[in-house]
């Protein structure tokens, strides 16, 4: 077709550009929006300075976050083949794209991330580095180690906010790790909670130590913790961020609707740029508290 990118690449199967644009799963990218979080509750996202760090910040991101797929994407490459919507789905695994054509994607990815954080942000090089280290050790081992596995995952959200807070020099509030990782729980819980429904303990080694009752408790208490812990953030921080809170609870609900009526919840990701309802509340939620912080005195 004449739209399409004509590739000259060795080991990509078909006529486009499309296999290695899904093998870097932009649509994950949303996930880096958390790099944005310090600057927006320190206020400072209108500053064009300080706009400019957490964008390049979330770039930076979505290249490590990429490398971390490609290398998942090759150690699951077995599993996924077998799998009724990854042998589809995952360019590697239908044979778009072969393991060196990806082992090459994923070395120009490092060095790119390398190399923007010693020109561009070196104070992120930590957490940054960090984030590989740790997605290196899941891909290779921690995701098959029940209940690490979800605290690992929440981790990368973890280490997103501090990523942002280094890349405007703002010190990382407590309570927007705390909320943060308890809100990452939740979506990790409810992930695996999702898996286990669709396809049974054997869908991954991991899912054999969970119950579907334990993870329901998991979820449950990872999203009454994060209601609690922005609602006291709020009450005690940011107090003009009170019409927020409708925002945060309207999204929760919302998102364990579209998991238990649909079960959309294996991919968090998926549900979020499918829903027009959650899209709307995030964009609402990020619109009232720019705007309030904005106007609102600081702490």
């Amino acid at each position: 077709m004449p739209w399409q990118i004509r590739l000259m690449l060795p080991g990509v199967h078909g006529t486009s550009l499309l296999p290695l644009v899904r093998l870097l799963r932009p649509r994950e990218w949303i996930k880096n929006g958390f790099v944005l979080a310090p600057a927006i509750f320190s206020g400072r996202i209108l500053n064009p300075d300080s706009a400019i760090g957490a964008v390049t910040a979330a770039l930076l991101f979505s290249v490590a976050a990429s490398a971390a797929y490609i290398v998942n994407d090759i150690q699951d490459v077995e599993r996924d083949r077998v799998h009724p919507r990854k042998r589809v789905t995952r360019p590697i695994a239908s044979g778009e794209v072969t393991i060196p054509t990806a082992l090459t994607v994923l070395g120009g990815l490092y060095a790119l991330l390398g190399a923007g954080i010693f020109f561009l942000l070196p104070a992120t090089a930590a957490p940054l580095l960090a984030y590989v280290a740790l997605n290196l050790a899941y891909s290779w081992w921690l995701k098959d180690a029940p209940i690490i596995d979800l605290f690992v995952v929440a981790s990368g959200f973890m280490l997103r906010l501090y990523v942002g807070a280094r890349a405007i020099d703002v010190p990382l509030s407590s309570w927007m790790m705390i909320t943060t990782l308890a809100l990452a729980l939740y979506l990790a819980s409810t992930k695996r909670l999702q898996e286990l429904k669709a396809g049974g303990p054997h869908a991954r080694p991991v899912l054999a130590f969970y119950s579907v009752t334990l993870l329901e408790r998991y979820a449950e208490a990872s999203a009454s913790s994060a209601i609690a812990f922005y609602g006291l953030f709020v009450i005690t921080v940011r107090p003009e961020l009170a019409l927020t809170i409708p925002f945060v609870l309207f999204g929760l609900f919302r998102y364990w609707y579209i998991v238990d009526v649909t079960g959309a919840g294996e991919s968090p990701t998926e549900a979020m740029w499918t829903d027009w309802q959650l899209i709307a509340t995030v964009v609402l939620w990020i619109g009232f508290s720019v705007a309030a912080l904005s106007i609102g005195p600081s702490p």
